[in-house]
């Protein structure tokens, strides 16, 4: 089955940096575009960023450009971001996940879009 395992979370302090990785077994995500989403306590899970499947097109959510960039390994099945200068209104759950279609080129924010997602990684940042 596919899983998707993400790891690089904890506790730091604001301007800090971060780096989130996504291991993919049981799928070559190499075809799929894919998305890192955060959920905090009691608000909906949002898009924080998204790659399509050859990497060559990024989104990201306003409150996140210029400090975050998701990237990835196809050849190590994994995709990354690298949270630099974070804040405390950046602590939430983070989770990736893959897209259900093959080879699609732009971005979804949409969770539904989106088929596999791995168990989510704490980022807790204090001020």
């Amino acid at each position: 089955q596919v899983q998707l395992v993400e790891s690089g979370g904890g506790l730091v302090q604001a301007g800090d940096s971060l780096r989130l990785s996504c291991a993919a077994s049981g799928r070559s995500i190499s075809r799929y575009g894919m998305g890192w989403f955060r959920q905090a306590p009691g608000k909906e899970r949002e898009l924080v960023a998204s790659i399509n499947w050859s990497g060559g097109s990024t989104y990201y959510a306003d409150p996140v450009k210029g400090r975050f960039t998701i990237s990835r390994d196809n050849a190590k099945n994994t995709v990354y971001l690298q949270m630099n200068s974070l804040k405390p209104e950046d602590t939430a759950v983070y989770y990736c996940a893959s897209r259900r279609q093959l080879f699609t080129s732009g971005t979804s924010s949409y969770t539904g879009d989106y088929d596999f997602w791995g168990q989510g990684t704490q980022v807790t940042v204090s001020s």
